[in-house]
């Protein structure tokens, strides 16, 4: 079964100091037909103004991650972390028996572009924690997360595994899922055909009984790649 989600029917909110725009129902922003898929819950395109930012929160029993695309966001948690997340680098943080954190553009003058990625845990109650690493602009298919931290990859507490798929034009790729997994694609930047299938910056697609997932780019394309139970 084949899903899309264009980026121009994703919910939106705009704020003074944030634009965000929202592929699964978030915050005000409800969609029945749009909870999310598997165990992705969240996936925000958020624009953050200089100077702004997310004030103390809590969460809990929550997986977050975090992908710069634009400027930096610097970060501070209740674990004692104090952080700055530049461009192309990826955080995980395992809220579990609760975390409280802030995630500011500390620019004067650049805007803050980021992606904010919610998973639900297999398990709850688990200790906090906290991981950031970049890793690399390579062509191809990257490993991001993993469940068991496989190869440097962030550990998530989850069966479930993000990629970094990067392709110049006419350039391609391939993955294929085990049986019985889900699949869903974001794309960054770019034009990406997946299994014949034309997206843009912002579309989404979810891919489930798919025994192989294609990719040609159309041009310089970024995109995530989810693999989940």
């Amino acid at each position: 079964m084949i899903c899309i989600r264009r980026s121009k029917d994703r919910g939106s909110s705009d704020l003074d100091w944030l634009k965000s725009r929202h592929t699964f129902s978030f915050a005000s922003y409800h969609d029945a037909e749009h909870m999310g898929v598997s165990v992705l819950r969240v996936i925000n395109d958020d624009q953050v103004r200089p100077g702004a930012g997310f004030a103390t929160h809590s969460h809990q029993d929550m997986e977050i991650i975090s992908y710069v695309q634009q400027g930096t966001i610097e970060h501070k948690d209740s674990m004692g972390n104090i952080e700055i997340l530049p461009i192309g680098e990826f955080q995980l943080m395992s809220a579990g028996t609760g975390v409280s954190h802030s995630e500011y553009n500390p620019s004067a003058k650049n805007a803050l572009s980021f992606l904010q990625i919610w998973i639900e845990p297999s398990e709850l109650g688990v200790t906090p924690g906290y991981q950031q690493k970049y890793f690399g602009a390579d062509k191809g298919l990257t490993q991001i997360v993993s469940p068991d931290g496989r190869d440097g990859t962030l550990r998530i507490h989850q069966d479930a595994h993000l990629f970094q798929l990067r392709l110049d034009c006419d350039q391609s790729a391939e993955f294929q899922p085990e049986t019985g997994r889900t699949v869903y694609v974001h794309v960054i930047s770019g034009t990406l055909e997946v299994n014949e299938n034309i997206l843009e910056s912002g579309d989404g697609i979810g891919l489930s009984d798919v025994e192989l997932i294609q990719f040609s780019a159309r041009g310089t394309t970024e995109a995530l790649i989810f693999d989940l139970p």
